[in-house]
């Protein structure tokens, strides 16, 4: 889970650092609410997926819904960041498609 959660920041981090500097938006605060919003979502990720694990594939994907809405979310309430809500919805969009194409590549 460890390497897990350290390959989704670094990719997210990547993301979300690349719209900061492209953008010119706040990079430190950006990156910032990135790790919060892991942290806050990696953790019910593993549980869903433990939990529902016959039904893998269908909780992955429900769970990766949820965590997409979660996390722009939480980009877009981090006071500091200056994202419109659609903004932010979009970077957690682009930060969570590129996590879980990583991911899904990594071994179980």
């Amino acid at each position: 889970m460890i390497i897990t959660f350290s390959i989704t920041i670094i990719v997210e981090s990547i993301v979300a650092g690349s719209y900061a500097v492209f953008h010119k938006k706040p990079i430190l605060h950006l990156l910032l609410a990135c790790l919060l919003a892991n942290l806050l979502t990696q953790p019910l990720l593993w549980l869903v997926l433990q939990v529902f694990i016959q039904h893998y594939l269908m909780a992955l994907f429900i769970a990766e819904f949820w965590i997409w809405v979660i996390e722009g979310v939480i980009l877009y309430l981090y006071p500091y960041n200056r994202l419109r809500f659609i903004e932010a919805l979009g970077l957690s969009l682009a930060m969570n498609l590129a996590s879980f194409a990583a991911g899904w590549f990594l071994p179980i």
